[in-house]
């Protein structure tokens, strides 16, 4: 379950930019190629946080998917299956315009 190391990175990096302020809700961005699984990657947050400035705090997922730009035809497809392929005329020679995003996009600090 790699889902708690990258719980490990985000709670390092919320810890750093929160500067010791209370953080009530943390907003991640993550791409459809990372493999995530959303539901252990919060079940992760909420263990990981148990006992710690954390704790309480609540992770978002933003999914992004994946997408690809197919010079031969102009098209842009999203994928359903990591098959990295145009859907309109099946070229493999396809550019990844998005899905591998992996980012705390905000966070959110409690009043004091």
């Amino acid at each position: 379950m790699h889902e708690l190391s990258l719980c490990e990175a985000i709670a390092g990096a919320v810890n750093r930019h929160a500067g010791g302020r209370p953080v009530t809700r943390v907003l991640v961005r993550i791409g459809h190629l990372r493999q995530v699984v959303p539901d252990a990657l919060t079940f992760s947050w909420e263990m990981l946080c148990a006992g710690t400035d954390l704790e309480g705090s609540v992770l978002e997922v933003e999914s992004v998917p994946a997408v690809v730009s197919c010079p031969a035809c102009g098209e842009e497809t999203t994928l359903d299956v990591p098959i990295v392929s145009c859907g309109h005329c099946y070229s493999r020679d396809v550019t990844l315009v998005s899905g591998e995003e992996f980012a705390v996009v905000s966070l959110e600090l409690a009043e004091v």
